[in-house]
């Protein structure tokens, strides 16, 4: 996994603006729904938008080519129903020809700005595991909405 160490100030995200739970930071929120997939093979199958979702509401992760890769990669893979070996088979593809994908710089140096999204991570860890499936589909579908009217 990418070390994506998140800035939390008042207790919130500086960059995906979800509010710190149970003493948690959104990055180590996200690593609740990881761990649950490994029970549920039927949430294990939506890694990638949950993966996906999480870094393009963080978007320091990437340099400005590899963050605008995941966007065009998770629209076309949204818009065009795209099941998980294509779009593993397409990102191996793409990427062949990229130089640098993440950012280089440390965590701590890297600039954030923060854009409010209307689900985050803290909604996942909220619902549980329980609900991680029809969440991760809601995160999904409101980041491909909200992508749309940036």
């Amino acid at each position: 996994m990418v070390d994506n160490t998140t800035i939390m100030q008042a207790g919130r995200c500086i960059e995906c603006g979800a509010k710190e739970t149970d003493g948690l930071s959104c990055y180590e929120l996200f690593g609740f729904p990881l761990v649950w997939e490994h029970h549920d093979p039927e949430l294990y199958a939506l890694h990638f938008w949950l993966v996906s979702c999480y870094m393009i509401q963080h978007p320091s992760t990437y340099t400005e080519e590899g963050y605008n890769h995941l966007v065009n990669l998770f629209t076309d893979a949204y818009d065009n129903n795209w099941d998980t070996a294509y779009i593993l088979k397409k990102n191996r593809e793409l990427v062949r020809n990229m130089d640098k994908i993440t950012n280089p710089l440390p965590s701590e140096e890297r600039t954030r700005k923060l854009r409010l999204w209307s689900i985050t991570i803290e909604d996942i860890y909220a619902g549980g595991e329980e609900h991680a499936i029809e969440n991760i589909q809601k995160w999904r579908d409101c980041i491909r909405n909200e992508l749309s009217n940036k």
